[in-house]
């Protein structure tokens, strides 16, 4: 069996480190790029950037910022916000993403994402997802909705049936984000998690609601997720990612340790 990953999500609004909580609130919480190397020292496996208005504000990414961190970090490290268009990600992946996260541009054009992973490879395309819970009907058979620009806008698109056209357009990875548990510290959305798991044959980064160690052990057994993405619990000092490891070890589950 692969080992678990734990994520960390760096949410970046012009150029600081921001939390939100429902993707509304945000509120700058600090630097980046420290922020980064500090996970990076306690054994993190993966980091995630995202620039949070560059979609929204329609304007390219901060290449300045990714760079900063990726001088830090020896770890992989996946970038997403305002990516449009093949070029974009190139400059992404130069300036020293190893991956990249497409979102609202692929939602608007799913070709994108064929582009993408064309150019610079399956396993260096992400899509992201940010999925709004709905009223199951013919129009959302999953109860679970797609929006895009930072969970603003709702564009009518059922979240399994974008799972299943992300993966056959070529992502090769998925990131389920639940706005409606997203900064609550309240649990990961476990039935949609899974939901999109066990639909999916590529990796399922689980994202939105992580509070204390049992949300992760949940969303990584129960849940059927690979990865499980974090923000709150440790930007504000309560957790370390060596001792979210450690006690998901102690639980039987297998993650890298670093010692």
């Amino acid at each position: 069996m692969l080992s678990k990953r734990i994520i960390a999500c760096l949410d970046v609004r012009d150029g600081k480190l921001a939390k939100s909580v429902r993707f509304v609130d945000t509120k700058d919480i600090g630097d980046p790029v420290s922020k980064a190397k500090e996970y990076y020292d306690d054994g993190l496996d993966e980091l995630v950037f995202y620039d949070i208005t560059a979609s929204s504000e329609e304007r390219n990414i901060m290449l300045d910022v990714v760079s900063r961190v990726a001088e830090k970090v020896f770890i992989p490290l996946s970038v997403g916000g305002g990516i449009r268009t093949v070029d974009d990600a190139n400059r992404l992946l130069w300036a020293g993403a190893e991956k990249i996260n497409v979102n609202s541009a692929a939602v608007k054009r799913p070709e994108l994402i064929a582009e993408c992973a064309h150019s610079i490879g399956t396993q260096n395309t992400v899509l992201s997802m940010d999925i709004l819970k709905v009223e199951m009907s013919p129009e959302f058979p999953s109860g679970y909705e797609i929006v895009i620009n930072g969970g603003r806008t709702p564009m009518g698109i059922d979240a399994l049936e974008w799972a299943l056209k992300g993966e056959d357009l070529g992502a090769g990875e998925l990131v389920v984000n639940s706005i409606d548990a997203d900064g609550t510290r309240e649990g990961y959305e476990i039935k949609l998690t899974r939901m999109i798991a066990e639909a999916v044959s590529i990796p399922v980064i689980a994202s939105g609601g992580a509070g204390k160690p049992e949300h992760l052990y949940e969303v990584l057994t129960e849940g059927k997720a690979d990865a499980a993405l974090i923000a709150s619990m440790v930007h504000f000092g309560e957790y370390t990612v060596s001792g979210l490891k450690k006690w998901l070890h102690d639980k039987g589950l297998k993650v890298r340790l670093r010692y």
